[in-house]
């Protein structure tokens, strides 16, 4: 098992420890509660940012810029994008379009020690 199978395996753990048991409502829909604990800060305002990529330009090639400049970027085409929640990466994944509109999917949860 490569070291990345092992870490998303132990975020997975980590994951379960914390989630109460699911229930089943009258329509068969599975419902998970979460635990008392956390209740109280599901509705707390988070900051979600998706980084496509990264360049570094100086001041003057900044104000020269106009509509239509390229930036080069740190990432090639295909590889996964960085997703921070509160500026701390939390994530990678890759970008989508649904319903016209861009999305990201999370395709590896980053374990923070």
């Amino acid at each position: 098992m490569s070291e990345e199978e092992k870490q998303s395996d132990m975020n997975a753990v980590d994951l379960a420890e914390h989630q109460a048991p699911a229930k089943t409502s009258d329509d068969g829909v599975v419902e998970k509660k979460a635990p008392a604990d956390l209740q109280t800060v599901f509705d707390a305002p988070v900051k979600v940012s998706a980084v496509l990529g990264r360049t570094k330009v100086k001041v003057s090639d900044l104000i020269s810029m106009g509509r239509g400049t390229i930036l080069e970027l740190d990432r090639k085409v295909g590889e996964s994008i960085d997703i921070f929640v509160n500026d701390r990466l939390i994530a990678r994944g890759e970008v989508v379009l649904v319903d016209n509109q861009l999305g990201v999917t999370m395709t590896e949860i980053i374990k923070q020690d």
